[in-house]
């Protein structure tokens, strides 16, 4: 998700009404039991579903990590996590759970592909996305635009530098309060 002005949370970290949609409509995107009671419009259902169905694993950044407790070792979709960090698993975190963490994105990249399998490897946004952007490893962003403007704040792709060329979205789908966007990287 990301305002309009490219944000992922303000200045303070705060989602303000980024993730509203989620609640939003009639149609469920999951049962409920993991990760809430998400309730999206008829458009977004229609596209969500299938893609939270093609994720195997997902890899997110410290900050995430830190903000979410890496979702209690059970993502939203998918059925692995993986950690990119240069701090340490905090100690006693869910030892049953096989949750790596990674202080390289290439090696949490090739490491989530192996475990996505035939599946998708989704990437979060923020610096460990830009990251992998700017080192060449994302193929397709995929971004739920919200009619918000925040103004300033923590940037979808962090602080990546040089400048990134993606072709014209082939997924355009108005939803309520949410435009979903999906753009091949241009290689």
């Amino acid at each position: 998700m990301a305002s309009l002005d490219g944000f992922i949370a303000d200045d303070n970290d705060d989602v303000g009404p980024l993730f509203d949609w989620y609640f939003n409509g009639s149609r469920p995107l999951t049962d409920g039991a993991d990760h809430g009671p998400f309730a999206v419009s008829e458009a977004s259902a229609a596209y969500v579903r299938p893609m939270w169905q093609s994720i195997r694993a997902i890899i997110q950044g410290r900050r995430l990590f830190d903000q979410t407790n890496g979702w209690e070792a059970t993502p939203p979709a998918g059925e692995h996590l993986l950690v990119v960090s240069h701090r340490p698993k905090p100690e006693g975190w869910h030892p049953e759970a096989e949750v790596p963490f990674f202080d390289d994105i290439a090696a949490a990249v090739e490491e989530g592909k192996r475990r996505a399998g035939d599946g998708v490897l989704a990437i979060c946004a923020g610096d460990m996305g830009g990251q992998a952007l700017a080192a060449g490893l994302v193929d397709v962003v995929a971004i739920d635009v919200v009619p918000v403007v925040f103004g300033s704040g923590r940037r979808y792709f962090g602080s990546v530098a040089g400048q990134h060329l993606l072709e014209d979205p082939d997924v355009v789908v108005q939803g309520d309060r949410v435009l979903h966007l999906k753009y091949r990287v241009r290689r």
